[in-house]
């Protein structure tokens, strides 16, 4: 079934024109790149310098980070609800407006408590501004075309950390990590709040409860019997084994590194080459979409997750080998994004994709809050990153295995508007 088909056949409510989607994709590409990178990935390059400045272990300053993590999970159902009722116009733009406070206090924190309380309210902010949000607005307004603009998104996203992790080290060194956080956090303002409000504007309509559904739709009665079911649990559970290792080690990259030899700056720049590596990934995405299954690419894709975290721990002191596995990771890495941003409607249709994917992606989200954490503890309890990185390898091989079990059997047959048919 072509594209065109499956849209005259099945429109989906509230889909857009192609103008109108791709104005919704370049606004929300945008403000993707901005906000991880100012939000998620400038930590990873300023928590040595934070540490150092402050005297806070790093085990409490990566906690904060964690905190907020966590926070972000939480909040994030609540998030996708609303948008599934609403639309993301308006959640969006107050969740970038939060960013405000949280980042002042982060950037000015003369102690713990108010560094603490900065990342609470940046966690409330990263609920309403990163992938989930922004995968439930295409998801309802691209239809048919849902899975190009989802890949465009993440191709263009993928790039945070190739422009902001470099960025914020730059910054750090010319007038340290809290002004660098002012910096950022000016273009952040500055961006993401006018383009939610102004860009995000395009009618917001569900489906009539009297209108048929297709047989492949979740309706809104039936969300609690697929959360309910086995594919479901163990898809949580393999995506939150695989966002644990993969965030552990995006945080624990840079110290990683530095460990085995680098520079502080080739580190950073090193991280921001994953980010190239995500977009090559993301580029082949829709070939490799149509030649695999719904369960064959996603235990393929966390398998080389395992794989390539586990070369980094193996891999010999070599600057130019470890930065090419790190690309490599960053290429799994960008692949996943968009095989987990598809989980729900390639089993359950796009139907309450909001709440499904919100309560999908609460446990993964507790997974990228303890990830930090968790990679600092391992390393400090085992000796070294490698050996902690060997663990976190292990965590996503046996999501790989879970990922075998994680679809509805009839999922690619029900659901012919999946990525097989675009």
């Amino acid at each position: 079934m072509t594209e065109t088909d499956t849209t005259q056949r099945s429109p989906q409510p509230g889909a857009l024109d192609a103008a109108g989607l791709r104005r919704v994709v370049g606004v929300l590409s945008t403000v993707q790149i901005v906000s991880w990178g100012v939000l998620y990935y400038a930590f990873a390059a300023l928590q040595s310098s934070i540490t150092a400045d402050t005297g806070w272990s790093s085990v409490a300053v990566t906690g904060a980070f964690s905190v907020c993590q966590l926070v972000s999970g939480g909040v994030g159902i609540w998030v996708g609800r609303h948008i599934d009722a609403y639309g993301p116009r308006v959640v969006m733009t107050a969740a970038s407006l939060v960013a405000i406070p949280g980042l002042l206090a982060v950037a000015l924190a003369s102690n713990l408590a108010v560094f603490y309380l900065g990342w609470v309210l940046v966690g409330v902010a990263m609920a309403g501004t990163l992938y989930p949000p922004a995968f439930a607005a295409l998801t309802h307004w691209g239809g048919a075309q849902r899975v190009r603009a989802l890949t465009t998104l993440t191709l263009v996203a993928g790039l945070a950390s190739t422009v902001f992790a470099p960025l914020a080290s730059v910054l750090d060194d010319a007038w340290g990590w809290r002004v660098a956080y002012l910096v950022l956090l000016a273009g952040l303002v500055l961006i993401t709040v006018p383009l939610h409000w102004w860009g995000l504007g395009a009618p917001w309509r569900t489906q009539h409860r009297d209108a048929p559904r297709p047989s492949h739709h979740a309706p809104k009665a039936d969300v609690a019997s697929v959360v309910r079911s086995a594919p479901f649990v163990l898809l949580a559970l393999a995506g939150t084994l695989t966002t644990l290792s993969v965030f552990a080690v995006v945080i624990n990259l840079v110290p990683m590194l530095v460990e085995q030899g680098m520079s502080r700056n080739l580190a950073a720049v090193a991280l921001g080459l994953g980010g190239v590596g995500q977009v090559a990934g993301r580029l082949g995405y829709a070939r490799f979409a149509a030649a695999t299954s719904v369960t064959s690419r996603g235990v393929i894709v966390v398998a080389g997750v395992a794989v390539a975290t586990a070369a980094l721990a193996l891999a010999p002191d070599s600057a130019g080998l470890l930065i090419v596995i790190g690309m490599a990771l960053g290429l799994a890495r960008g692949i996943y994004t968009l095989v987990h941003a598809t989980a729900v409607t390639d089993r359950w249709g796009p139907e309450a994709y909001g709440t499904l994917n919100g309560i999908l992606t609460a446990p993964a989200l507790a997974a990228a809050a303890l990830a930090p954490f968790a990679g600092a503890l391992l390393a400090q309890a085992l000796g070294s990153y490698a050996d902690a990185f060997l663990v976190l390898a292990a965590l996503a091989g046996v999501a790989a295995v879970l990922m075998l079990w994680a679809t509805p059997q009839r999922a690619g047959a029900e659901y012919p508007g999946g990525e097989r048919a675009l």
